[in-house]
């Protein structure tokens, strides 16, 4: 069992500086201790997932062309997160808004090849199989 994730919900991503916020929209969601309760699909960079500070990846091309500048010194580059995939796994037996309920095990890949985790979920008394 996994502890549900809502709304203001601690991420952190491997190759971020920072942590980031999980935003979920409440359209259509039922709530667990009084947050809108995400699902697998809240991955959309910029609307659920913001960005980390700056980016270490040399796959992150910001960090690539800051890096290059620099003569080959890593330079990080600002982070952009893009996630091309929903979270993984997600509940196999609760759902929210039709799509399985995101849990504090799941994480998310980013193209640039780091992976987003779920650092503090937001809530403590609820959990999700």
């Amino acid at each position: 069992m996994g502890t549900p994730v809502v709304d203001g919900a601690a991420l952190q991503c491997s190759f971020g500086s920072a942590p980031s916020a999980l935003t979920v929209l409440p359209v259509g969601r039922v709530s667990a201790e009084g947050k809108p309760m995400a699902n697998i699909g809240d991955f959309k960079p910029g609307v659920n997932i913001k960005p980390f500070g700056v980016c270490t990846s040399l796959l992150n091309p910001a960090t690539a062309s800051l890096t290059a500048a620099a003569l080959g010194t890593l330079t990080p580059g600002p982070c952009a997160p893009v996630t091309a995939n929903p979270w993984t796994p997600g509940s196999p037996t609760v759902s929210v808004a039709r799509a399985p309920a995101l849990h504090d095990r799941c994480t998310c890949a980013c193209t640039y090849g780091g992976v987003i985790a779920i650092t503090t979920p937001g809530t403590t008394k609820e959990s999700v199989a």
